[in-house]
């Protein structure tokens, strides 16, 4: 069992990302797999990858949907596919009547999910539901706390 000492060392790193010395262009490694990130020409980047925000929704789509074939695996449910399409906007707190935040603004997530298969109607509500329990979504919704911390300088 985990002390308290070994919740508070740092994590491997299981993502490193490096940015070049001009433009937005961003180079990301995961666990060997690599990527490029960037802006649109049109908030000064090069477009040459998603920006951070699709990405931030790739990963809890990907999240959803992997965890609901874990489940309907699981319970031997037949279903033969799923996808989601996630949005994200920014709207003002005063706008928003099921949030608790009053002032400033609200980061929205749409999601619309499609799972396709044999399912009857009570099925397909629980797969709506367990979609929204994968670990992904429970970090996003959850509180996060992020340490940034600054490395030695390696010299220029």
């Amino acid at each position: 069992m985990p002390n308290d000492t070994d919740q508070q060392q740092a994590a491997e790193p299981q993502v490193t990302a490096i940015l070049g010395p001009e433009g937005f262009t961003t180079q990301i490694s995961a666990r060997g797999h690599h990527l490029t990130a960037d802006e649109p020409q049109g908030a000064g980047g090069a477009d040459d990858g998603p920006d951070p925000y699709a990405l931030l929704l790739a990963s809890l789509a990907a999240c959803k949907l992997m965890t609901l074939r874990m489940y309907a695996d699981r319970k031997q449910w037949p279903m033969t596919g799923a996808s989601v399409q996630l949005a994200h906007r920014r709207v003002h707190a005063k706008d928003c009547e099921d949030c608790e935040t009053t002032d400033g603004h609200i980061a929205m997530i749409d999601a619309t999910l499609e799972v396709t298969g044999d399912l009857d109607d009570e099925q397909r509500a629980r797969l709506a539901e367990i979609a929204d329990r994968c670990p992904v979504h429970r970090t996003i919704t959850g509180e996060v706390v992020i340490n940034t911390t600054l490395a030695e300088n390696p010299g220029s």
